[in-house]
């Protein structure tokens, strides 16, 4: 077969290795305007695959559909607008401790394309909307944490980035799973449209007995980890075909292991080192007000001085303002980047301080909380990265460097 692979990033390779390795000829095609696609000429290829971010249309395929074709075990897809990560490592780790063999795959993990061919008992896929765009076959279990407005930049409406995502529950067959968060209406949109008879939605007020013990057994802090962990539970639940409640009372100590085993992602609200009587937290991979809220909420009974601002996308900073300021545990802000000066406006001048670079922050952050028994020194910029840093991996990785560094 001749291959085009429109796109040359993580999958990219992924997809060439895998197709030069069945003897196919491939041809990579990266340099390009979206605007150019529609009137390329691809009739002499038997498949062309896009980049998640390509818009799909009828000449193209992708990495994930090809999987769901020919993938020999069931799939556990994990799709949401934050805590995907979160979940389907939470319900890998479970599995592992189940005695499953599990892969991790998506965005989560490597290219699913990988796996392709492994003896699997089941793949837990990180999927976001650009995978599921034009997927026609669904998951064996699906499921379904918050949505919220995101990737606008590349998806033609927020409609059509819920429509997208609405793919991981629409193709499913009766016999199939599905987990859905049921305080969040796009969400309940999303459930109403599998053909599941299984539906599970949380966060359920009335837990099965022995389920807020094992939240217990959670390294990772908050609230939201504690939803995403409910949402792992009925995931594994629903894959062994098992009510929750025994899955809870059969399995309690395999499952306290896995909760205590998983220290949580890299830059997401991930503990770094106790200093004095500080905590430090990297939570770079917070770029926009929902995550940042998040992380503050996650410290709820704790004196949290945080350091926040980057890049000056143009949005309505208001948000954003009331997620850094109102919290009453919140003692002092240290703002830094292109937002520092919008944040700051209109805000009491105790209760923040202008600072010009990371290390700044960071010095009179551990200052500040030295002071202050039990705190946290949290990293939760509420912005993109690229003003100062060249990623988020990047700013997380100086604050981390840094804070490793104080004695």
């Amino acid at each position: 077969m001749k291959i085009a692979i429109l796109g040359y990033g993580k999958e990219g390779h992924s997809l060439e290795n895998y197709f030069k390795t069945l003897g196919d000829e491939v041809e990579i095609l990266d340099n390009f305007e979206v605007a150019e696609l529609s009137s390329m000429d691809f009739s002499g290829y038997d498949l062309v695959f896009r980049s998640p971010s390509v818009h799909p249309n009828a000449n193209f395929t992708s990495m994930t559909r090809y999987f769901f074709e020919n993938k020999k075990a069931p799939v556990i897809g994990v799709t949401g607008t934050k805590g995907k990560g979160t979940t389907c490592s939470l319900i890998a780790e479970i599995l592992k401790a189940l005695g499953k063999k599990v892969f991790l795959v998506g965005n989560i993990g490597k290219p699913s394309l990988d796996y392709l061919n492994e003896e699997a008992d089941v793949f837990v896929y990180e999927m976001s909307s650009f995978q599921l765009w034009d997927l026609e076959r669904s998951p064996e279990v699906a499921v379904v944490l918050r949505i919220e407005p995101d990737h606008l930049n590349v998806h033609d409406s927020f409609e059509d980035y819920v429509d997208a995502k609405g793919h991981i529950a629409q193709f499913q067959k009766p016999e199939d799973v599905l987990v859905y968060f049921k305080d969040n209406q796009w969400s309940r949109e999303i459930s109403e449209k599998s053909r599941a008879l299984l539906k599970f939605p949380y966060p359920e007020n009335e837990k099965p007995a022995g389920m807020e013990e094992l939240f217990n057994a959670l390294v990772i802090p908050g609230a939201h980890n504690r939803e995403n962990a409910e949402a792992a539970l009925l995931a594994v639940a629903g894959f062994l075909k098992i009510p929750v409640a025994d899955l809870v009372r059969d399995y309690a100590s395999e499952i306290k292991l896995a909760f205590g085993n998983f220290k949580g992602l890299p830059h997401h609200i991930e503990f770094v080192r106790n200093l004095n009587g500080v905590d430090y937290y990297d939570d770079s991979f917070s770029a926009s007000e929902p995550s940042l809220e998040v992380a503050v909420k996650a410290f709820s009974n704790r004196p949290v001085f945080l350091i926040a601002g980057g890049k000056d996308r143009g949005l309505d900073l208001t948000p954003i303002r009331k997620a850094i300021f109102e919290p009453k545990n919140m003692k002092k802000v240290f703002l830094m980047g292109e937002t520092r000066n919008g944040l700051a406006e209109g805000a009491d001048s105790s209760r923040y301080e202008i600072v010009e670079s990371l290390k700044e922050a960071v010095l009179k952050a551990k200052e500040e909380a030295e002071k202050c028994p039990n705190s946290v020194v949290l990293l939760s910029p509420g912005a993109a990265s690229f003003d100062m840093f060249k990623d988020f991996y990047d700013r997380g990785d100086q604050f981390k460097a840094l804070i490793k560094e104080l004695g």
